[in-house]
C-alpha cells in the first residue's frame, strides 16, 4: 500500500558505525524510508560512502549522504575508516576517532534544523545528550537479531549486573525464559576484550539504549518470537523489528564478469547441491595455524569446494600467502578452488549446485544463505557476538556448528571435515538441510521483509 501522498515527510538522519555489515543495512533501510518520500542524510565518512553501491534515480532527491572526516587518533594507520582495514586488536583506535566526530556531526545537526529524528547505532554514547539540546527524537537501529540482543540485557543489567566473570557469560540469562542455548563459549568471551575502547560497547549500548524511543533490530516475529518479546519486558520502551532486509537478487544473473564467467563454469560442472562454499567474512583474522588445520578438514572432507581466503588488514604478503598450507592448493586442485580477495558471494550461493555454507556466521551472511535456502557450517570468528548467531541457528537446527574447545577455540581438522560432511550429505543431516530450505520462505521473503519496514515506517512516523 502507498500512503506516502498523504503524509508529513519527516528528515531523517543515518548514523551507522564504521563497518561494511553495518553502513550496507543502514543504506537499505534508507532507500525505504526514501520510497516513502521522507529525506534522509546519510552520515558517514567520505571512503565508506564511495563504497556504497549507486542510489536508483528515483532516490537521489530524498538520500543526501553527508561525509564528515574522521579526526587523526594515533595509533589508527592513515586513511583507515572501518574494521574491515584493520585487524581486531587496532579497532579501539577507530573508535576513538569515531567519538571525535561529535564536534562536525553537532555542526550539521545546528545547520539542519529540519532533522528532527536520528536512527543510529549502538556506538554514539555521546549523541543522547546533545539529541535531548536540540529536541531530535532517537531510534537505536541494531543491525543484529533479537536473540543476541536479549543475551545482553537491559541497560541496568550492562551497566552493573549480576554477570562479573567471563564464566558468566557462558551460561543462558535467567531472563531468557524460553528453552535456548544462547551463551558465548569461554574464549569468545576473552576475544572481545581485544576490540573494546576504554568506552565499552557494552557501556555504549547501555546509554543509547536508555535514551532512544523505539528499538529497531534485523529480524522478524516469524523468526524469533520468543526473544522479541523477552525484548518488550526487559526495556519496557517499544520493539520493532524492521524485517530481515534480503539483499536483492536482482544482478545475480548478469553476465560480463569475466571471474565469474569461470566460477560458473566450474559450477555448472558440479552435481546439485554437491559444493560448499567458504568464506569468513572481511573481519575474521584466524591464525596461521587454525587456518591450516581449517585447510586440512576442507580437504579431509573430500567434497567439491569453493573457499575465498581475504588477506587479513596491514599485514604482509608473504605473510598473507603463508595462511595457506604449502602444495594444499595444488593437492585440492581436482576437488575445490581457492579464490583470493573478493568473490560474487550471493552468486555462488544462489548456484544449484552449492549445498551448503561454511561461515564466520555474520548476521548478514546467515541471511543471504538462508534467503537461498542453504544450510549453514557455523565456524564462528571476529567479534564475540557471532558465537550467539551460532549457537541460535545450532539451535534452530539449519545448521551445525564445528567442535572447538571451550577454553582456547582450538579445533581439530577431523572435526571440520565430520561437521563439513554431515551438513552437506551425511543422513544424520537430512532434517537441518530440509530445515533450511524452509526458512527461504521467511530469510528470502521480499513481500515479509517489506511489510515489515511498512511498520517500521509507521511507528516513526507516529513519535
Amino acid at each position: 500500500m502507498d500512503y506516502s501522498s498523504s503524509r508529513k515527510q519527516l528528515h531523517i538522519a543515518m548514523f551507522p558505525w564504521l563497518a561494511y555489515g553495518h553502513i550496507a543495512p543502514y543504506l537499505q533501510v534508507a532507500k525505504f524510508l526514501a520510497q516513502k518520500n521522507h529525506h534522509l542524510y546519510y552520515v558517514s565518512t567520505p571512503k565508506n560512502i564511495s563504497r556504497l553501491p549507486q542510489l536508483p534515480p528515483t532516490l537521489c532527491s530524498n538520500i543526501t549522504f553527508i561525509p564528515l572526516s574522521l579526526p587523526h587518533v594515533d595509533g589508527l594507520p592513515p586513511g583507515v575508516e572501518s574494521t574491515s582495514e584493520l585487524p581486531i586488536h587496532k579497532v579501539p583506535y577507530l573508535k576513538k576517532s569515531f567519538d571525535k566526530l561529535e564536534t562536525q556531526l553537532t555542526e550539521f545537526l545546528e545547520r539542519s534544523p529540519q532533522i528532527k529524528l536520528i536512527i543510529h547505532d549502538f556506538a554514539p554514547h555521546w549523541l543522547p545528550p546533545m539529541a535531548n539540546q536540540l529536541r531530535i527524537n532517537l531510534v537505536c537501529f541494531s543491525i543484529f537479531n533479537a536473540s543476541t540482543n536479549a543475551f545482553v540485557g537491559s541497560p541496568s543489567e550492562i551497566l552493573g549486573g549480576s554477570r562479573k566473570s567471563p564464566e558468566d557469560f557462558t551460561v543462558v540469562p535467567t531472563w531468557m525464559d524460553y528453552p535456548n542455548n544462547i551463551a558465548f563459549k569461554l574464549h569468545e568471551t576473552v576475544s572481545h576484550k581485544e576490540c573494546e575502547d576504554i568506552v565499552s560497547d557494552s557501556e555504549r549500548y547501555a546509554t543509547v539504549l536508555l535514551n532512544c524511543k523505539i528499538l529497531t533490530l534485523r529480524t522478524c516475529y516469524e523468526f524469533e518470537p520468543e526473544a522479541l518479546r523477552v525484548l518488550s519486558k526487559i526495556h519496557q520502551k517499544p520493539i520493532v523489528p524492521l524485517g530481515l532486509l534480503p539483499p536483492p537478487l536482482t544482478n545475480v544473473d548478469d553476465k560480463g564478469d569475466e571471474n565469474w564467467e569461470a566460477l560458473k563454469k566450474w559450477l555448472d560442472s558440479k552435481q546439485e547441491k554437491s559444493v560448499f562454499y567458504v568464506a569468513l567474512g572481511s573481519e575474521v583474522s584466524l591464525s596461521q595455524e587454525s587456518m591450516h588445520e581449517l585447510a586440512f578438514g576442507i580437504e579431509k572432507s573430500g567434497l567439491p569446494f569453493i573457499w575465498v581466503v581475504r588477506k587479513p588488514p596491514l599485514v604482509e604478503e608473504q605473510f598473507a600467502e603463508d595462511m595457506i598450507p604449502p602444495e594444499f592448493e595444488e593437492r585440492v586442485s581436482k576437488q575445490g578452488m581457492v579464490l583470493r580477495g573478493w568473490a560474487p558471494q550471493l552468486r555462488i550461493l544462489a548456484h544449484s549446485s552449492v549445498g551448503g555454507f561454511l561461515t564466520h556466521c555474520g548476521w548478514s551472511s546467515v541471511i543471504e544463505s538462508l534467503g537461498l535456502g542453504k544450510p549453514l557450517i557455523l565456524f564462528p570468528g571476529g567479534s564475540a557476538d557471532l558465537g550467539l548467531i551460532a549457537r541460535l541457528m545450532h539451535w534452530k537446527k539449519v545448521g551445525f556448528e564445528i567442535e572447538r574447545n571451550d577454553v582456547d577455540g582450538s579445533f581439530k581438522s577431523d572435526l571440520v571435515a565430520a561437521c563439513i560432511k554431515r551438513v552437506m550429505v551425511d543422513p544424520e543431516g537430512e532434517q537441518l538441510r530440509a530445515n533450511a530450505l524452509a526458512m527461504k520462505g521467511i530469510f528470502g521473503n521480499v513481500e515479509l521483509s517489506n511489510k515489515c519496514l511498512d511498520e517500521f515506517t509507521q511507528s516513526i512516523e507516529n513519535i
